[in-house]
């Protein structure tokens, strides 16, 4: 079925009042909203639910502009939070279940979380961080049960299901971190007329009661909860949601479902590529025709063998929390490979020197975004990294690049810290400040080094205290003190030691010279390997 543009304009008329899926609901009742194996919902299932949930939140206090904290896994109750803070007004923040309890602790309250949905498998966590917020009224344990916490399921039961007389749209506030100190909550306002936003700007071409959606990543990220949910949900396509990913299992949900969209990273493509023709073959997944990547730069020889594979329908795009971006198709990329793309429409994006003058075609630079006038983000409760991140009307994500002639964009560092692992951010300096807490280390620097499959892995390079001897007992102890401390994504994969690091006379660390030991090949007199490669990973 073929959208009508009349069709198109009731379902953006619906989305700016957060109302897509009581919309698709009211059309289609029985048509598949989400299968996952923690539940399926069909359309009518999800909207009642997501009434349901308003109507509890309202009726325990909260209102236009509260903010609710969800720390759940994939599962239907994440996407019925969702769809209800949409329709309520109200600010939801997913939280990332691969963090420590302080740090979960200092984002529910950090966002002035008023609400606190939690998975009964991040019990110990979720109650922490409720025991050390003062500011939650409401705490919900999702598929089983959390100390202090009411059960979800008989809570919301209890409510009326019929559609809210006053939707109102609400938004989410996700955490990225800076490279240095606490994450940040990046706030934007919602999404303008026709509640799109810029989630939407890869034009995917879904038709309802066709297609059905592969949801690969977490959602509390934010490209899937965009691109694998936001906006599937938003034109009446059903989404299947993994629970963890697994490349094979990839492949047949593929097959079993039908699949026709899915989103990845390049560590996922990393991985497809590497199963053998053998396996390959028990799957039919010629069903996908918009295969959507991003996150991190994908490998030239990888992207090429995965077109090979699928054909030409792999899209790339280039964004992030704070905005973006660009878009590439396949047969684009294939005239341009390694490129990330052109500016979408409404995107502008410059590439400047260290003086703010736009650079030529060809000179690579500092990467500049535009912020639309209706949607400039800011980092909440942190006044001075917004307008540190600002210049003018422009702000950069720290990447360095360049535009060709024809005005496709290539990426080529980042000037910023930040290690990308598996299209994972990952900030140096709080692995820094972990390590610094052991009585071992004098002195360390965390840099992101070569992996084929990653990207980019974590690295410690450690300086120590007088009378501690480097090796890989010591290495594997720094590891662990880390996985003690920060989410185990985040913690050194190897450790070595130096007898001195590299500062500036200021004392700032010199991390670029540290990079570039493994780099270039050069690594410094006296480096010691303290831990075998691959250890740390999970």
């Amino acid at each position: 079925m073929t959208d009508t543009a009349e069709r198109t304009a009731s379902i953006l008329s619906a989305a700016a009042r957060g109302m897509s899926v009581a919309f698709h609901a009211a059309e289609a009742p029985e048509r598949t909203a989400i299968i996952s194996p923690a539940g399926d919902r069909t359309f009518a299932e999800l909207n009642a639910r997501a009434n349901q949930l308003v109507r509890l939140l309202r009726r325990r206090g909260l209102a236009r502009g509260s903010s609710v904290a969800l720390l759940c896994s994939n599962r239907p109750e994440f996407v019925e939070t969702y769809a209800a803070c949409n329709r309520a007004g109200f600010r939801l923040t997913p939280i990332n279940w691969h963090l420590q309890a302080d740090e979960v602790s200092y984002i529910v309250t950090d966002c002035g979380a008023e609400a606190l949905v939690a998975d009964s498998r991040f019990s110990e966590v979720a109650a922490a961080a409720a025991t050390a917020s003062d500011g939650l009224v409401v705490k919900l344990s999702v598929g089983g049960d959390i100390p202090g916490f009411e059960p979800y399921e008989a809570a919301v039961a209890a409510e009326d299901d019929n559609d809210i007389d006053d939707p109102e749209l609400g938004g989410t506030m996700l955490y990225t971190s800076g490279t240095t100190g606490r994450p940040k909550g990046v706030r934007r306002p919602p999404a303008g007329a026709g509640g799109r936003g810029r989630v939407s700007f890869v034009p995917a071409g879904y038709r309802a009661g066709e297609d059905l959606h592969l949801c690969t990543g977490p959602l509390y990220h934010a490209a899937p909860l965009a691109f694998s949910l936001s906006v599937p949900l938003l034109y009446g396509v059903g989404v299947v949601l993994m629970d963890g990913w697994d490349p094979e299992e990839t492949l047949a949900l593929v097959d079993r479902h039908r699949v026709t969209h899915t989103h990845m990273v390049p560590t996922m493509f990393h991985r497809l590529v590497a199963i053998p023709e053998s396996t390959r073959r028990r799957y039919d997944v010629s069903t996908l025709r918009y295969v959507l990547h991003g996150a991190a730069p994908c490998p030239v020889p990888v992207k090429r063998a995965m077109i090979e594979w699928l054909g030409p329908v792999i899209h790339e795009y280039y964004a992030a929390t704070e905005g973006g971006g660009t878009a590439i198709s396949a047969s684009e990329w294939l005239e341009k490979p390694g490129s990330v793309g052109r500016p979408v429409e409404g995107q502008v994006i410059q590439v400047w020197d260290d003086q703010g003058n736009v650079l030529p075609a060809g000179e690579v630079g500092q990467v500049f975004i535009k912020a639309p006038a209706e949607g400039r983000f800011e980092y909440h409760n942190a006044p001075e990294k917004t307008a540190s991140t600002y210049r003018g009307d422009f702000f950069t994500l720290g990447d360095v690049g360049y535009f060709d002639e024809d005005g496709y964009l290539f990426l080529t560092g980042r000037s910023a810290e930040l290690i990308i692992s598996g299209g994972v951010n990952i900030y140096p300096a709080e692995v820094d400040a972990a390590l610094l807490t052991h009585p071992a280390v004098a002195d360390a620097a965390t840099v992101g080094v070569a992996n084929d499959e990653w990207g980019e892995e974590v690295k410690a390079v450690v300086q120590l205290k007088e009378g501690y001897r480097p090796g890989a007992e010591l290495g594997a102890e720094l590891i662990e003190h880390c996985r003690q401390r920060l989410a185990h994504f985040k913690c050194p994969r190897t450790v070595d030691f130096v007898p001195e690091l590299p500062r500036h006379d200021n004392g700032k660390l010199y991390r670029r010279q540290v990079r570039d030991w493994y780099r270039d090949g050069t690594p410094p007199a006296g480096l010691v390997a303290g831990s075998p490669e691959g250890a740390g990973r999970s």
